[in-house]
Order: C-alpha cells, then sequence, then structure tokens
C-alpha cells in the first residue's frame, strides 16, 4: 500500500475545494427534503471526494459535455446519486434550481442516474456492482483500442457494494489488462442499509483483497481533500497497474444527527431536521 506524496494544493485552492463541498452538501440535505425520499449519509459522505473531482481532478468541460477529449467519472453505486447530481449543478452542468426536482415524475434528476437524462452522465446506475466492469471497458478502449494515454476513468463505489461478485471480476479484468488509467475510489463508510458492513457482510482486509487482485492500492482520510488529490497525482503516476484509493469517510459527515448512523442510509431529514442541518453546516463556512 503506497503512501501519498506531500500536499500539493496552495491553502487557498483548498479553502475553495472545501467550500465547494459544504456547498454540495447544503444541496444534497435540501433537495432530499423536498423530495421526502432517497438516501442521505452516503451522499454526505461523499461530498468532499465529489469536490476533488468535479472542482480540481476532472478534465471535463461543463458546457460541453460530450468533449472527446474529457475523463470519465462512473458513479456504481447509484443510490448516492445527489451528491453527483450536486457536484454537477454547482460545476455548470445545469441550474441549481433543478436539483429542486429531484426524484420527481418527469424530472432528469431520478433516484438513480440514467445516462440518457442529463448531459453529462457517462452510465445509468442502480444494479450495485456493475460500476467497475463500466469503468473497464472504457479504460480498455483508452489504452488498447484509441491509444489514448491523456484520459482517465474514475470509478466511485460504495463499500457494501463490494459484496457483489461483479466488482471483483472486473478487478481481475482491470488487472489482466493492465489498465492502469483506470481509478476506483472506495467509499469505506463500514455502513449499508442494514447496518454495519463488517457485521453484514465482512469485508475484513480490503487493502489486502485489493492488492492480491493486482491493483495499486492506497488510502485516504476521505473527508481531507488534499490528500485526495495527492492520492490521485499517485496513481496516474503508476504506469503498470489500475490504482484502487480506499477513502475512508463518516457517513451523514457535516450533519451532527445523522454522523456514523448507519439508519440515514435510506432516509431522508424532514423539514425542521434539514433546518438544523443547514445551520450546522452553515456555521462550518462562517467558522472559515
Amino acid at each position: 500500500m503506497t503512501a501519498p506524496h506531500p500536499l500539493r494544493l496552495d491553502p487557498g485552492e483548498l479553502d475553495d475545494l472545501n467550500e465547494h463541498a459544504r456547498r454540495v452538501r447544503v444541496s444534497i440535505v435540501t433537495m432530499l427534503a423536498a423530495a421526502k425520499s432517497g438516501h442521505s449519509a452516503g451522499p454526505l459522505g461523499l461530498a468532499d471526494i465529489f469536490a476533488a473531482l468535479y472542482f480540481n481532478l476532472l478534465r471535463h468541460r461543463p458546457e460541453q459535455p460530450d468533449w472527446p477529449d474529457r475523463d470519465i467519472m462512473l458513479l456504481s453505486n447509484g443510490h448516492t446519486a445527489p451528491v453527483l447530481y450536486a457536484a454537477m449543478a454547482h460545476s455548470g452542468y445545469f441550474p441549481l434550481e433543478e436539483l429542486g426536482t429531484l426524484r420527481r415524475l418527469g424530472s432528469r434528476l431520478q433516484g438513480h442516474p440514467e445516462r440518457h437524462a442529463l448531459p453529462g452522465l457517462e452510465n445509468t446506475s442502480g444494479p450495485l456492482g456493475s460500476g467497475l466492469s463500466q469503468g473497464a471497458g472504457y479504460a480498455h478502449v483508452f489504452q488498447h483500442l484509441d491509444h489514448r494515454s491523456d484520459r482517465w476513468v474514475y470509478v466511485v463505489m460504495g463499500d457494501g457494494e463490494l459484496n457483489e461478485g461483479n466488482v471483483w471480476e472486473a478487478a481481475m479484468y482491470a488487472s489482466k489488462y493492465r489498465l492502469s488509467q483506470l481509478i476506483g475510489i472506495v467509499d469505506r463508510n463500514f455502513i449499508q442499509i442494514d447496518g454495519d458492513t463488517e457485521d453484514v457482510m465482512p469485508l475484513g482486509d480490503l487493502a489486502g483483497k485489493w492488492s492480491t487482485f493486482g491493483w495499486h492500492v492506497l488510502e485516504v482520510d476521505g473527508h481531507d481533500i488534499a490528500a485526495l488529490v495527492d492520492a490521485v497525482n499517485v496513481a496516474k503516476a503508476e504506469a503498470s497497474r489500475p490504482s484502487v484509493i480506499i477513502a475512508n469517510t463518516v457517513p451523514g459527515k457535516g450533519v451532527p444527527f445523522m454522523e456514523g448512523d448507519y439508519t440515514w442510509h435510506g432516509k431522508v431529514p424532514n423539514a425542521d431536521q434539514a433546518a438544523d442541518a443547514v445551520r450546522a453546516l452553515t456555521a462550518v463556512g462562517a467558522a472559515r
């Protein structure tokens, strides 16, 4: 397991990224409260990762979603879609006001992303375990067919999702074909819908598992944006195998009454709880 290199972001860049993450969290809370259904804990825990991706790491053009030189970002655990939608809206793919249509009939923002519904979505996700296979396919084309060494594929996965065998089939495939332009990010928050991952189906030595499958493994604090950015840069320097970043996160991060509580995996705040959550997140912003 490789340790990330020292910090490369300057303080101003880091402050901006942390503020993006805070705003994404506020949007997650408000859109879920308006929808009255969805998943809270996972999206809130992923906000720092998505801020790092959409505002620093990804090569993309929100004004030109089909730009042929773009990187590919795939959300495998599709039920965490609110964090994806919020990051996309804040980076300019569609108006922020549209976040209020989450899960409504006819909305482009359904409970699980649908690729053709919204420009900038690269995959349809919902059935867990499929994202890494999709990402391996993209990476194989880039490396072995198109011979494009300048395009990267990112796949965000949940740790509970790793119970799916399809993930490990894709892991073997990516290792065999040395898909070094494929970077997996595992949201290691230790919860799934029925409780702690280690009670439901223990993952044990997760870093060791990925390493045994032939992957370059890094492990970081998933709320340390500087470490996340640096880990991706380390992964990009690995030329002979795919990389996976195990990002340790707190489910419900930023909302004190949700943090670490698996029961918030699949429920949303009511109006009063949402107001409390936004106040807590606003206080974090004011303290900077």
